[in-house]
C-alpha cells in the first residue's frame, strides 16, 4: 500500500482531534499487523468501496485517550467507556473517513462509505472484509494511545 494512499487518513485523524478536541497526536512508525486483535479498547470500523479500491478502516483507542478526547469534544466528565463514547467513535470513524475521502477524490480514487460499526471490550476482533495488508499507524496523545488500522485490496 502507497504512503500517498496511507497519509489521507493520517492527515484527518490529526484534524479531526486537533479541530474538534484540541489534542496534538504524535504519530508513531506504521507496521503491518499481523492479527485481528484491537490494540485498544473501543473501536470503530467503516467499510469502503469504489471502482479502484475497496477496503477498511478501523480507529482504536484505549480507554484513557477516548475518555480524555470525549471530555474535551463533549464538555462532559467522562471516566469510562459508555454509550457516549461509542457513539463519538462512531462519529470520529465517520469523520476521518470523510476526511480521507475528499483528499482521495482528488487524487481520483472515488469510493463510498458505509455506516460505521463500533465494538468494544479488552482484546475484541477487527475484522477486515478485504485481502490486503493491515497497516498499523500508532497515535500517541497526553492521555493515551490510538492507532489506526487501514486495508485495501
Amino acid at each position: 500500500m502507497k504512503a500517498d494512499f496511507i497519509n489521507p487518513f493520517l492527515e484527518s485523524i490529526l484534524d479531526v482531534l486537533s479541530t474538534m478536541a484540541q489534542i496534538d497526536a504524535k504519530p508513531g512508525r506504521p507496521i503491518i499487523k499481523g492479527d485481528d486483535v484491537a490494540c485498544g479498547d473501543v473501536t470503530g470500523i467503516i467499510g469502503m468501496a469504489g471502482e479502484k479500491t475497496k477496503g477498511s478502516l478501523a480507529v482504536s483507542f484505549t480507554a484513557p485517550a477516548i475518555c480524555d478526547i470525549a471530555n474535551r469534544m463533549l464538555g462532559e466528565d467522562v471516566s469510562e467507556i459508555n454509550e457516549t463514547v461509542t457513539d463519538l467513535v462512531g462519529e470520529i470513524t465517520n469523520m476521518v473517513t470523510g476526511g480521507a475521502k475528499r483528499i482521495l477524490g482528488e487524487r481520483g480514487y472515488d469510493f463510498g462509505m458505509a455506516t460505521p460499526v463500533v465494538v468494544s471490550g479488552k482484546g475484541h476482533v477487527i475484522t477486515h472484509k478485504t485481502k490486503g495488508p493491515r497497516i498499523l499507524l500508532p497515535f500517541s496523545t497526553e492521555a493515551g494511545e490510538f492507532f489506526v488500522e487501514i486495508c485495501f485490496d
